[in-house]
């Protein structure tokens, strides 16, 4: 089993999980109570934690800070300096630390470079945030959002690829269906 690499920059707190693999990049910073599964790239300046939440083969881009609360499932890709809140109504001299609410981000779904992710919502598997969109309610798998508020502005493949009216997958080949909102692979149960 491949060990974790971490730059001699990088701190990673006892306490902190890091799978088989990993790679851990200048100044990041991985708090106690943290799990991250086998084979993430955290990238120059992350901080995760503390009992933060990254599952296997996840990769965060540069300044990203994924507080507690925070759960990325597999495969998930955060763009750079993307932003997770934890708290709907902060102020500086107001204790709220027993108000932060969760984020869910599922498999596969890709943040975008800048985009912000309010706190409380779950973002759908295979989704896809724009950069620079601001998420303010829960997104439905593979949708594509765009904008501040974002909005569905469309679906994406499971490869990442934005779907057209045929709902085929130019790069699988993979042909979708659209259902009562929602988007599944051609012969999925519904």
């Amino acid at each position: 089993m491949q060990k974790a690499f971490i730059h001699p920059s990088a701190i990673v707190d006892d306490g902190a999980e890091l799978g088989a693999g990993c790679k851990v990049w200048h100044f990041s910073h991985v708090l106690s109570g943290s799990r991250i599964g086998d084979n993430c790239i955290l990238g120059q300046n992350v901080m995760v934690g503390p009992d933060a939440v990254i599952g296997s083969g996840c990769k965060v881009q540069n300044n990203v800070s994924i507080y507690k609360g925070v759960t990325l499932e597999n495969d998930v890709f955060c763009g750079p300096s993307c932003v997770f809140t934890n708290v709907l109504t902060p102020r500086a001299f107001v204790e709220r630390k027993d108000e932060f609410l969760p984020i869910l981000v599922r498999k596969g779904a890709t943040i975008g470079a800048g985009a912000v992710i309010i706190c409380g919502v779950t973002i759908g598997e295979y989704a896809m945030i724009g950069a620079g969109a601001v998420v303010t309610r829960d997104v439905r798998p593979h949708a594509l959002m765009l904008g501040n508020p974002a909005r569905r502005t469309g679906w994406v493949s499971r490869s990442g690829e934005v779907l057209g009216g045929d709902l085929r997958c130019p790069r699988s080949g993979d042909q979708y269906q659209e259902s009562n909102g929602q988007l599944f692979l051609k012969g999925q149960s519904l």
